[in-house]
């Protein structure tokens, strides 16, 4: 069978199972089969497909049949520009956290950065990457994920300007930094079935969600952000978007100053920012 034909029927089959981007997820799992680039894939459908490329195709096609997702299944995803190893140790990275990424990078350049849960590294390494005279610690409580994250360090050239360390949020870090950014878990626990299941069924449920009302990691990170940010220091997080007005609370009343909230693509809430101006800060609302 033609590469052709075999894509035309596997998108087909992804059309009848229900998934909505069939045609692209198709394209995306034959060029992984062929091994070939995405971009260079017209070139070769014309190609006869040999019983390996056939064998890997065909199972791509039955796991997204079932709902994983394209990226865990090629072992890839790309980010800002750049290709990055995802497996199921780490959360699949979703493109809303590219504004996260356009945030850091309109402040000046810190001298030394903190990612807080880093999962695959993307916005540590990203950053990085975007920032030549930067260093940066990246953070995470899963030792198989900071594994990952050190893979993708060494990939794109940022490893020796990225320190990894396994940590429950602040607990094993010691240092001061101009700049904290983070996209802590903060679904909450009643909403975690409703999401896809390409999410809820193949992402890590402690990088999804808290197992309460979503908000204790920003609770967490407002309470030990000052100790680790200099005067001046900015931090950035992702936020869910209904979330904008209570996390803004959170990080004023811990002592930030010039909080705001920042708008996605579609125009929700998704990314919080705030300025450190004092040595101690304030409190943090209570989980009631």
């Amino acid at each position: 069978m033609s590469a052709q034909a075999a894509l035309v029927a596997a998108t087909r089959a992804l059309q009848a199972a229900g998934i909505e981007a069939a045609a692209g997820d198709a394209r995306a799992l034959m060029a992984a089969a062929m091994q070939v680039s995405r971009d260079r894939l017209t070139l070769h459908l014309g190609d006869d497909l040999d019983a390996a490329a056939a064998a890997r195709f065909d199972a791509m096609i039955a796991r997204r049949m079932a709902r994983e997702p394209v990226a865990k299944i090629i072992g890839r995803r790309e980010f800002w520009g750049r290709s990055f190893e995802v497996t199921a140790d780490v959360l699949d990275p979703r493109p809303e956290t590219e504004c996260l990424i356009a945030e850091a990078l309109r402040g000046p350049v810190p001298a030394r950065l903190l990612d807080l849960g880093t999962g695959s590294g993307i916005i540590a390494v990203t950053l990085l990457a975007e920032m030549p005279g930067a260093r940066g610690v990246a953070t995470d409580i899963s030792a198989a994920a900071l594994e990952v994250a050190g893979r993708n360090a060494a990939r794109h050239g940022v490893d020796t300007r990225l320190d990894l360390c396994r940590s429950d949020w602040f607990s094993q870090v010691t240092s001061e930094f101009d700049l904290i950014v983070s996209n802590p878990p903060y679904i909450a626990a009643d909403e975690m079935p409703d999401l896809s299941p390409e999410v809820r069924d193949h992402d890590p449920e402690r990088a999804l969600s808290d197992g309460g009302d979503g908000l204790s990691a920003y609770r967490m990170i407002a309470v030990g952000a000052g100790a680790h940010l200099r005067p001046g220091g900015r931090i950035a997080l992702e936020i869910g978007w209904q979330q904008g007005a209570q996390v803004r609370d959170i990080l004023t009343r811990a002592g930030f100053a010039e909080v705001g909230v920042l708008p996605d693509l579609d125009g929700r809430d998704r990314v919080i920012v705030g300025v450190w101006t004092a040595k101690q800060g304030g409190s943090v609302p209570s989980d009631r």
